[in-house]
């Protein structure tokens, strides 16, 4: 058993190392992609506050996918608000004491688990019945899918079937803080929860979830409509007038 909570303790400070370090890297990356030309999806906002705005209504909504399509931003929201109220919900084995917000959120933790395993459902049945998606979709997303649902089933299983020791779990988090490794439950379902749950964090930031933070360097997102006001040059075309 101290074979299994070591090598779980050195696997997830791997995923850590990699989700972080993997996540920076693009985002510089992102922030120093040049954008040479003014391309806001219209109708855009001619300000600066406007943009701001149509980025929450963006993160929070979905506006763009919900004109494009009804049926996906109905189980792309139903995901994304499940894992927002899991992601949430699990924040209680990482905190000591735990916040009063967090413990209000646990039971519709739960029925955010339930919608996550729905709306992942949803989006996966499309990509094998509506040919243009069909068209476009590769191995990889197929096996991106799957983990995401493998996690949701697992901790759900956990939760109705087959309990564990939530009190061990957290003991086990909270040691890896301080680097002092507590043992971790010989639960076979629960390893194979939080393996998938570590290989997540690992192909985050190399795969296309990493759409989240990409959202925010979108050119036809982040830009201001004021090509008649205010001339856009990229930093690289100004730096050639000025040679």
């Amino acid at each position: 058993m101290a074979f299994l909570t070591n090598f779980y303790a050195f696997l997830f400070y791997f995923a850590a190392f990699v989700l972080v370090s993997g996540l920076a890297f693009k985002i510089v990356q992102y922030s120093r992609t040049p954008a040479p030309l003014k391309i806001p999806t219209t109708p855009a906002p001619t300000k600066r506050s406007g943009v701001v705005f149509r980025m929450m209504r963006e993160v929070v909504l979905f506006e763009s996918l919900f004109r494009g399509n009804k049926w996906t931003w109905i189980f792309g929201w139903m995901f994304h608000f499940g894992l927002f109220l899991v992601t949430l919900r699990h924040l209680r084995y990482f905190m000591e004491p735990v916040p009063f917000l967090i413990q209000l959120v646990q039971p519709f933790g739960i029925y955010g688990g339930l919608a996550m395993i729905v709306g992942l459902a949803g989006l996966w049945i499309r990509r094998f019945y509506v040919d243009r998606v069909k068209y476009i979709t590769s191995l990889s997303d197929h096996l991106i899918l799957g983990l995401l649902v493998l996690i949701g089933c697992t901790g759900l299983l956990m939760k109705f079937v087959f309990h564990v020791d939530v009190v061990e779990i957290k003991t086990f988090y909270q040691g890896l803080y301080s680097f002092d490794i507590k043992p971790l439950p010989a639960d076979p379902l629960l390893m194979l929860h939080l393996f998938l749950v570590a290989s997540l964090m690992i192909i985050f930031p190399y795969s296309k979830l990493l759409h989240a933070p990409g959202l925010f360097f979108s050119p036809t997102r982040n830009q201001v409509d004021n090509p008649r006001e205010q001339r856009h040059i990229a930093p690289w075309a100004k730096r050639l007038e000025q040679q």
